[in-house]
């Protein structure tokens, strides 16, 4: 890959991928060492900034266990924008359904469909379809002793709700109820 081609590179390859990629990924893939492509992200991050583009390009946590990586998301001063046109004639809200679902499997994943059942008190089937079909939660691996399929949370997840990591999420212990209040149901 030619220097000059670099930046393009880098941009095609960056547009294509659904989670932040780590600069040795993109180095092997564009065919220079990783030091170079680096310092070609970050001039094209501060570039992005000063041209007040619609896009901006972030280091975050990686997914894969890597320590960090880039990828291009819209700015945030275009949200209200980027939300009005998503949102326009079609309503994408989750139902409590699916809310609660999310819930479960955020704070207890990896967790199966049992699982989430029991929890809920009800069958969750149908709203774990949609959860993956949303691509909020995906396949974790089967539970070692009942062989039964299990589900966690995404980088997608991670996104929407604003967090680099699942520590991030609020502690449940504030939200219960009082066990006074328990007892007296």
């Amino acid at each position: 890959m030619a220097e000059a081609d670099l930046p393009g590179a880098l941009e095609a390859v960056l547009l294509i991928v659904d989670s932040p990629v780590d600069e040795q990924a993109l180095a092997d893939a564009v065919g220079h060492p990783a030091a170079r492509v680096r310092q070609e992200l970050y001039t094209l991050s501060d570039r992005y900034t000063v041209a007040r583009s619609g896009i901006e390009l972030r280091e975050v946590p990686a997914s894969g266990g890597n320590p960090t990586g880039w990828r291009l998301f819209t700015r945030d001063r275009y949200a209200p924008v980027v939300e009005r046109f998503v949102l326009d004639g079609s309503q994408s809200r989750l139902s409590r359904a699916a809310q609660e679902t999310l819930a479960v499997v955020a704070y207890r994943q990896p967790v199966s469909r049992a699982r989430i059942a029991a929890v809920r008190g009800v069958n969750a089937d149908g709203v774990i379809r949609t959860l993956a079909a949303r691509g909020l939660i995906e396949e974790a691996g089967h539970d070692a002793e009942t062989g039964a399929v299990q589900f966690r949370t995404t980088q997608l997840f991670l996104e929407r709700l604003g967090l680099s990591s699942l520590e991030e999420l609020p502690s449940l212990g504030p939200l219960l109820p009082e066990i006074d209040a328990m007892t007296d149901a």
